[in-house]
């Protein structure tokens, strides 16, 4: 093997990584509906998050990407530790599926059909379907499709320039004997360490092997010892990540780390006392790139089977491993390390504006609350709810801005999109609380009240705003379109109301029923319960025009109230309701 050999093994192994990089990138955005989905269905159910861990890497094919994504749920409080630890579980038997792909490249036949398994023969055309998507066509999911297709055609053609660059080495002694060393369990544990922790990639190590074993001078007894080592190796990916996180994230890495020692350490010995007492002759036959696939998804399979039962000790020892102190953990609401994963960062930036929809909503109920029953309690929630809003929307937007910035898809974009619109309309929400508030001390500081009359019409008034407030908050959070389209006809009740009740209350003070005093907090009151109820459109609006796949709002609620029949049976039942 000469020099030019060694520099084409080099650009083999680039292309190979790189190609694998890209598919993985691109996979991860084509499927990011489908990803949200797998993670939205996290349970505390062993065999679900198992499955769930297995779904998600066999679809962005990288275990090391899945627990870094199971890290910064954790951090954000969005996953427990016990849903962590099936998920990761799950990640090291989905991460196998890639040396099965890999191993096509080992067909080989003279039937016509058999030869159009082998990549070599197929490849070509992938990546011919790949440029043409990528170049021609507008549509990011498309254009995804062909960087997925280009990805796999590059990695395959890395795989086999790294093939065609060791097959010299067949006849070399000391490749050879470098692999006879590999025979040493010891050795072979820490040669698959140190090539995963590299590259940070199992998949892509058990590749290099399978390129290597192309000679013939890679034996079962070589590759095995070196496969168990491969996934200790990918766990420097989640260590890395998980600095800079709270105890519970820290607690998840570590999980991952201990599956991976315990499982390697349990099988090795297994393997070393079976090798010791009956040395099967199959560990001295030469390894296939089918048989080391088998090899990769045996060993993960059976150290899920013995830790699963025992996922609670696991647990334990993370929290042996990372106590806990007196002084608690500031959860990051928001963590950064998701951006790499959109579909992942999108799921809690819902969460977090879900959290934040149901305290402006419920701030806002209890100030009106507080218009006729002020209590200091009431008082210090709303104005702490207010406070919170603002942290929300500050975190939410600047993070929706960054990952908007990124390469996602149009899905993703759209979503990232509705989610601005709508914390601006929240956060307003908490303020036309306050300004309620405001306006309920401002009456027992002076001593003042209204009339039964005005409080029959504001008792009336506030249980259409807590109607309106509960259609926008099941709609957003539900995206129930059947919410979605009743808070419009319920929005302009409350603008006829509010111009029934200033009218009313011009008379009520023409008799002398009401002080002018009085009359200027009401109409402070009947502004910012109009203003609330506007915010409660555009929310709902948001919600009807990403489902419509449109972004402008006036038009679809110009559509609606000309053309909807339900609109207006809608409006005649809210109207009958309050007017």
């Amino acid at each position: 093997m000469d020099v030019f050999s060694v520099l084409t093994l080099i650009g083999g192994l680039c292309l190979f990584l790189f190609g694998m990089s890209l598919m993985g990138m691109a996979l991860e955005r084509r499927a990011g509906g489908k990803l949200q989905s797998l993670l939205g269905k996290l349970t505390t159910n062993k065999i679900a998050g198992i499955f769930t861990g297995i779904g998600v890497t066999s679809v962005i094919q990288s275990s090391s990407a899945t627990t870094v994504m199971v890290v910064g749920f954790v951090n954000s409080g969005l996953m427990t530790l016990k849903q962590a630890i099936n998920v990761i579980m799950g990640a090291n038997v989905g991460t196998t599926i890639t040396a099965w792909i890999l191993s096509l490249g080992g067909i080989q036949s003279d039937n016509v059909f058999v030869r159009l398994l082998n990549p070599s023969s197929f490849t070509p055309l992938l990546a011919l379907i790949g440029i043409v998507l990528y170049m021609f066509c507008k549509q990011d999911k498309k254009k995804d499709t062909g960087t997925i297709l280009l990805g796999f055609a590059v990695l395959m053609f890395g795989m086999e320039t790294m093939t065609d660059a060791v097959s010299g080495l067949a006849d070399v002694p000391a490749f050879q004997n470098l692999f006879l060393m590999f025979k040493n369990p010891i050795l072979g544990v820490l040669a698959g360490a140190l090539l995963t922790a590299a590259i940070q990639s199992s998949s892509a190590s058990v590749g290099i092997l399978q390129a290597l074993a192309i000679t013939g001078q890679v034996s079962y007894g070589a590759a095995i010892p070196i496969i168990m080592r491969q996934n200790i190796g990918t766990c420097i990916t989640a260590l890395l990540s998980s600095f800079g996180t709270n105890r519970n994230a820290k607690r998840a890495a570590l999980v991952h780390l201990s599956f991976n020692v315990i499982g390697t350490v349990v099988w090795l010995t297994v393997f070393s006392i079976v090798n010791a007492i009956f040395h099967p002759a199959l560990f001295d036959e030469a390894a296939s790139l089918s048989g080391i696939a088998v090899a990769h998804s045996t060993f993960n399979v059976l150290c899920t089977l013995l830790l699963l039962p025992m996922s609670s000790l696991l647990e334990k020892l993370a929290y042996k491993l990372v106590p806990e102190t007196k002084k608690p953990d500031t959860v990051a609401e928001l963590d950064e390390r998701l951006l790499a994963t959109p579909a992942a960062a999108l799921v809690q930036c819902h969460e977090l504006t879900y959290e934040m929809a149901r305290t402006s909503i419920q701030s806002l109920k209890n100030a009106i609350y507080c218009l006729t029953d002020l209590s200091p309690e009431a008082a210090r929630d709303i104005r702490d709810a207010e406070e919170k809003a603002d942290h929300y929307e500050d975190i939410i937007g600047t993070y929706l801005i960054k990952l908007s910035s990124s390469q996602i898809s149009d899905r993703d974009g759209a979503e990232a999109a509705k989610l601005l619109k709508i914390i601006g309309d929240l956060e307003r929400l908490s303020d036309h609380a306050v300004n309620l508030l405001d306006s309920a001390e401002e009456l027992k500081t002076k001593n003042l009240s209204f009339s039964p009359s005005a409080i029959n019409e504001l008792s009336n008034a506030s249980k259409a705003m807590e109607e309106i407030l509960d259609f926008s908050l099941i709609a957003f959070v539900d995206n129930d379109m059947v919410a979605a389209t009743s808070v419009e006809p319920l929005e302009q009740i409350i603008d006829k109301l509010k111009d029934c009740m200033r009218n009313n209350h011009i008379l009520r003070m023409q008799q002398g029923d009401c002080s002018f005093e009085t009359g200027f907090i009401w109409s402070d009151i009947l502004t910012n319960l109009k203003r609330a109820s506007d915010h409660c459109s555009n929310i709902a609006g948001c919600v009807i025009d990403a489902e419509a796949k449109n972004l402008n709002l006036h038009e679809s609620i110009r559509a609606m109230k000309a053309d909807s029949t339900e609109f207006k049976e809608r409006y005649a039942s809210f109207a009958a309701k309050y007017l």
